[in-house]
């Protein structure tokens, strides 16, 4: 049977070069940045093959002699520091400019992220947790941060490497070849990491993923947590989840214990032991000299530290790499939401009259929901829309809101086909209540105005005037410069809903969509609330979903959802005559009423 890591196998190579390929077009953008740094490892690699040469020439020129001029020890005393203080200069330039270059890049792809998440349809975020894309936008592109810094030390590496053979060669050629015949042995050892890391930092991002995903949802439910005394079953939950990443994680480290520095640093030990024997074969001739001895062995360590520092930073690199994969995921999702057919002649929303005609919906790989449903809304009427939970109510409001494409029919508004109407339109001129409304953190003013600045203060106080909510307003400390908590728990359930429905009105559209907008408020609220959902309704096409019916027996005509199909229409009064489902709807709300 398939273990629950085999499922995430490693990526190939040429997967991990087309990832790297994406994260670098993100970066080139800012290749002034980088080319920058590029030119300043190049001064600090020349500077690091200078330094030992100039040491070399002075200790095997110089200090060999019986007596040193002071001016020869401060002159060359002065050379050397000067040539450290490029080399610091060089690294400094190195590290700002191609940091910044990554921070840049970063905070793009985290805005393409956010962006593309706002473009994706519903179906998307049905299907995935919201922790696991939290994971993905926060967790994922910190690891890329930790990524960029893997070519950060692969650019110095290379530039080193190159550098150092350079002087090895120069210095002695016999000694330089057996040093790089070591490099075959290294680049192995790399292949290896590579293919045994990519899978175990996939399973170990997914734990992650899940580890953010329970931590997110029990936030959100820790009333019903509580209340349901479900913390022994959470906390074993979620150690689980916590134990399976431990268990990652250990993976992770046995191969970067066993794959890094150690093998860097022993081959380091053999190429400094063959490259001795190398030059120890010179003596005879009276060849070998003190600060030959230095320079070599320096550049035998400037050779295989920068591969230490590179094979220890393959672990951001694999890790960067599976976080790309996930972040081009959600990049390469084409779960976009209805696309519109906007003809050129722009069909505008004027009156706000509705038409179905045999409409059917199915969710995706799901039976369908809504079977051939018709019905019609005049300009300025209301329709209020019943039936038991799952009957489809909310389903027909999403497609006519066009959160999902519907398979079969047609939906007219003001005459003119549905998917013909620019998106950015329809937004505009139908208005949505909830029946969970959500404040953002920010004062009254804002969560009302929603950044549309066309909306002024006096229209905000007027709106929220006709919806009876300026009363607890003006009570409240700041007014409407009150700053309230994320999700608006500083309020009650029906002052956020008033708050909502300010909203709504502010924007003056001219359809109306009351999505059970007063079931998590009190009958009295309710009651005191009428009176503005009628001044609300005013002008405007209505259309409600209710759980109390009192609230939509004044509409013009009602409809009654079963299982997906119109079963009843009619107004208040002859639905109740036909006796049927409103009738026995109607009478279970009087008997629990009593």
């Amino acid at each position: 049977m398939e273990t629950t890591q085999q499922k995430y196998q490693s990526l190939t190579t040429k997967e991990q070069l087309h990832i790297v390929h994406r994260l670098l077009g993100f970066a080139a953008q800012y290749r002034q940045s980088f080319l920058l740094s590029m030119v300043a490892v190049l001064v600090q690699s020349v500077m690091n093959m200078l330094l030992p040469r100039f040491l070399q020439h002075y200790m095997d020129t110089y200090l060999v002699r019986t007596t040193l001029a002071e001016k020869i020890i401060i002159v060359s005393a002065a050379f050397y520091l000067l040539g450290v203080i490029i080399r610091s200069a060089a690294q400094f330039t190195t590290t700002f400019a191609f940091n910044m270059g990554s921070e840049y890049m970063l905070e793009s792809l985290r805005r393409a992220l956010f962006a593309k998440l706002h473009r994706l349809g519903m179906s998307y975020f049905d299907r995935t947790p919201a922790g696991s894309i939290v994971s993905r936008v926060n967790n994922d592109t910190a690891s890329i941060a930790d990524f960029m810094q893997v070519f950060l030390s692969g650019m110095v590496g290379i530039f080193a490497i190159v550098t150092a053979f350079i002087a090895m060669w120069l210095t002695d050629r016999t000694a330089a070849l057996a040093v790089l015949a070591f490099l075959p042995l290294l680049i192995l050892s790399i292949w290896v990491y590579s293919k045994y890391s990519s899978s175990a930092y996939r399973y170990m991002r997914q734990k992650l993923s899940e580890i953010n995903t329970r931590i997110s949802e029990t936030i959100q439910g820790i009333e019903i947590i509580q209340n349901f005394r479900q913390q022994p079953r959470i906390r074993q939950e979620f150690e689980q989840t916590n134990q399976e990443y431990l268990q990652s994680r250990r993976s992770m480290i046995k191969i970067n214990s066993l794959l890094l520095s150690p093998i860097v640093n022993l081959l380091y030990t053999l190429a400094l032991i063959a490259a001795l024997y190398v030059l120890g074969l010179h003596t005879h001739l009276g060849l070998l000299q003190a600060g030959m001895i230095y320079a070599f062995t320096t550049y035998i360590s400037q050779f295989f530290n920068p591969i230490t520092n590179m094979m220890d930073n393959l672990s951001f690199f694999q890790d960067g790499v599976v976080a790309g994969y996930r972040s081009f995921k959600i990049l390469d999702s084409q779960e976009y939401g209805p696309q519109q057919t906007v003809a050129d002649n722009t069909p505008c929303i004027t009156a706000g009259a509705i038409e179905f005609r045999h409409v059917s919906f199915a969710y995706p790989n799901g039976p369908e929901v809504l079977h051939d449903i018709s019905f019609k809304v005049p300009a300025g009427a209301s329709l209020g829309i019943v039936g038991h939970t799952g009957s489809g109510k909310s389903t027909l409001i999403n497609i006519m809101l066009r959160f999902y494409e519907y398979g079969q029919g047609q939906i007219l508004i003001d005459g003119h086909d549905l998917r013909q109407i620019p998106q950015a339109q329809l937004r505009q001129k139908i208005g949505l209540v909830l029946q969970d409304s959500y404040l953002f953190y920010g004062d009254i003013n804002f969560n009302i105005r929603l950044y549309n600045q066309n909306i002024s203060d006096r229209q905000i106080q007027a709106a929220a005037q006709l919806v009876d909510a300026d009363e607890f307003i003006q009570q409240l400390p700041q007014q409407y410069q009150t700053v309230i908590n994320p999700g608006g728990s500083s309020l009650s359930a029906g002052q956020r809903q008033l708050i909502s429905f300010a909203r709504t009105i502010a924007a003056d559209p001219k359809i109306l969509v009351l999505d059970e907008a007063t079931a998590n408020i009190d009958t009295e609220t309710e009651d005191l609330i009428q009176a503005s959902l009628k001044r609300m309704q005013q002008g405007r096409t209505t259309i409600a979903i209710a759980h109390r019916l009192s609230t939509i027996k004044h509409a013009n005509h009602i409809l009654v959802l079963d299982q997906g199909r119109i079963v009843e229409y009619g107004t208040h009064q002859s639905l109740l005559q036909q006796r049927g489902k409103y009738y026995e709807l109607y009478k279970l709300q009087e008997q629990d009423a009593i």
